[in-house]
C-alpha cells in the first residue's frame, strides 16, 4: 500500500506541474498575440496616418496655385529660391513659350509655385524651352540671379520655335547668328569692360524697344541677364541688352557697361530675330 500511496501522490504532483506549465504557456500565447496585436494596431495607425499626411500634400500640390501671393519674374526682379540652369551653355531645340495668362511658375514637375510669370513684359513675354517631361517645359526666366529657371505647366502656354541661336564670344568679341544651324552672318562687338563684364551663360531676347530718350541705337533689344556688378544702371535694373552704337571704333573692344554694342547691319538682322530667342554667352 505504501507503494501505491507513493505513486498516486507522484502522478497528482506530475499533474499539477504539467497543468501549472500549460497554464504558464497560454498565459504567454495570450501576451504575444497582445503585443502582436497592438504593434499591428500602431502600424497600421502609422501608417494610415503617414498615407493620411503623404494625400494631404499631394492634395495641397495640386490645388490651384493663388498667383496673387507670387512675385513676378520680370527684369526687376530677384527670386533667390529660382532654380538654376543646369547647362548654361548648352544649345536647344529651340522651343519658345508664351504664357496665355499670369501664371505660376515651379521649382519641380507638381511641386509648390515659387514665382509667376505674366503674358507681357517688355512686349509680349517669350521663353526659351530648356527641358521637358510629360505635361511640363522647363524655361528660363528674366529676373536675377542670372541663370534662374523654373517649370511651367504646358497646358498653361502657348508653343512655336525659333530657327535662331545668337552666340556671343567675350574674347574674340565677336557675335554670330545663326538661322536653323547655319551662320547667318558674324561681327565684331564691344562687350563689357573689366571693371563691368556681359556675364556669361544661357539667356534669351527677352523685348525689343525703342526708347526715344536716347539716340545711340534706334532699337534695344534686352536680355534676360544683368550685370553681375552693377544692381542698376541708366535708370534701370542692369539689364544686359544687344543695341547699336554711333562710334564704330568701339568694335572688338571691352568698353561697355555689360551690354553687347552691335554694328547697325547687325542689329537689322537681330531686330528680326523672334522674342525668347536662345543667347549663349560664352568667354571664347
Amino acid at each position: 500500500m505504501p507503494e501505491k500511496r507513493h505513486a498516486a501522490e507522484a502522478a497528482t504532483s506530475v499533474g499539477t506541474a504539467v497543468s501549472g506549465w500549460l497554464t504558464r504557456l497560454a498565459m504567454l500565447v495570450v501576451i504575444a498575440f497582445a503585443l502582436a496585436t497592438a504593434g499591428a494596431f500602431v502600424l497600421s495607425s502609422d501608417g494610415k496616418a503617414a498615407s493620411n499626411r503623404s494625400g494631404s500634400a499631394k492634395a495641397d500640390a495640386t490645388k490651384p496655385a493663388d498667383v496673387t501671393k507670387l512675385v513676378a519674374s520680370t527684369t526687376k526682379a530677384t527670386i533667390p529660391r529660382a532654380p538654376r540652369d543646369a547647362e548654361p551653355m548648352a544649345t536647344t531645340e529651340g522651343d519658345v513659350v508664351h504664357p496665355r495668362g499670369t501664371i505660376p511658375v515651379y521649382a519641380e514637375p507638381g511641386g509648390r509655385p515659387f514665382a509667376k510669370v505674366t503674358p507681357n513684359q517688355m512686349g509680349e513675354a517669350w521663353f526659351p524651352v530648356v527641358d521637358r517631361t510629360d505635361g511640363w517645359v522647363k524655361v528660363l526666366l528674366p529676373s536675377r540671379p542670372n541663370g534662374s529657371a523654373g517649370w511651367l505647366r504646358a497646358a498653361d502656354v502657348e508653343q512655336r520655335r525659333s530657327p535662331y541661336v545668337v552666340r556671343v564670344h567675350v574674347g574674340s568679341r565677336e557675335l554670330e547668328l545663326f538661322e536653323n544651324g547655319s551662320l547667318v552672318g558674324s561681327w565684331p562687338v564691344a562687350v563689357g569692360a573689366a571693371e563691368t563684364p556681359t556675364p556669361t551663360g544661357r539667356t534669351f531676347l527677352l523685348g525689343s524697344i525703342v526708347d526715344a530718350n536716347q539716340s545711340y541705337s534706334p532699337v534695344i533689344l534686352p536680355l534676360g541677364s544683368h550685370s553681375d556688378t552693377l544692381d542698376s544702371y541708366g535708370g534701370g535694373p542692369g539689364t544686359v541688352a544687344l543695341h547699336g552704337w554711333p562710334d564704330d571704333s568701339v568694335f572688338g573692344d571691352a568698353v561697355s557697361h555689360g551690354c553687347i554694342r552691335v554694328p547697325d547691319d547687325a542689329l537689322e538682322q537681330l531686330t528680326q530675330v523672334p522674342l525668347g530667342t536662345l543667347v549663349i554667352v560664352d568667354q571664347e
